[in-house]
């Protein structure tokens, strides 16, 4: 849906690159956005716009990461887009389905990061790319976990101890922006 796209367009322009791989990947998001009409759910074989969150617990002091089972690796919740919901909308949905948790808000609606990874091939589907979106939420009671059909596990892990889970570096830069930034809630 085109208000949407333009919704995501102006949020992505005021989004601040952390380094040079955030730059390139805001870059790259911004081009297909603007000369691609198909760009929310997977119907577009070139890529799509996927929706991510880098989730906080109550107490902001540890993040939910799942245990990919298709990728079997540990990432942050998050998936494809649905063409009639905004990015927020998206990332809200899969932070609920992929973890059980109900009591889930938005630390801030800007962008937390940008990041453009290539999906490989597999049966009947080509390589393509994923334009990642990914957003900080938090929590807001404590709640139980539940894992999905897509994980093999969730885990709450100690900010500070996520790269021992995940060397990825769009992981290490999440990691890094809390730390060494000192994001601020």
């Amino acid at each position: 849906m085109r208000k949407y796209k333009d919704e995501l367009i102006a949020l992505l322009r005021q989004y601040k690159p952390y380094n040079q791989d955030d730059a390139q990947s805001l870059f790259l998001t911004l081009e297909f956005l603007n000369n691609n009409d198909d760009v929310f759910g997977n119907s577009n074989e070139k890529g799509h716009i996927t929706a991510s969150v880098w989730l906080l617990d109550f107490e902001y002091k540890n993040v939910l990461l799942t245990h990919h089972k298709k990728l079997n690796r540990w990432l942050q919740l998050g998936g494809h887009t649905e063409s009639n919901e905004n990015i927020h909308e998206a990332a809200l949905r899969e932070a609920m389905e992929e973890s059980g948790l109900k009591e889930l808000e938005f630390l801030t609606i800007q962008v937390f990061d940008v990041d453009v990874h290539e999906i490989p091939a597999r049966s009947n589907l080509p390589a393509h790319f994923h334009y990642d979106i990914r957003f900080i939420i938090h929590q807001k009671i404590r709640e139980e976990i539940s894992i999905s059909d897509e994980s093999i596990d969730l885990k709450w892990i100690k900010i500070e101890e996520v790269p021992l889970y995940s060397d990825s570096p769009s992981i290490t830069r999440m990691v890094d922006k809390m730390i060494k930034d000192k994001f601020v809630i």
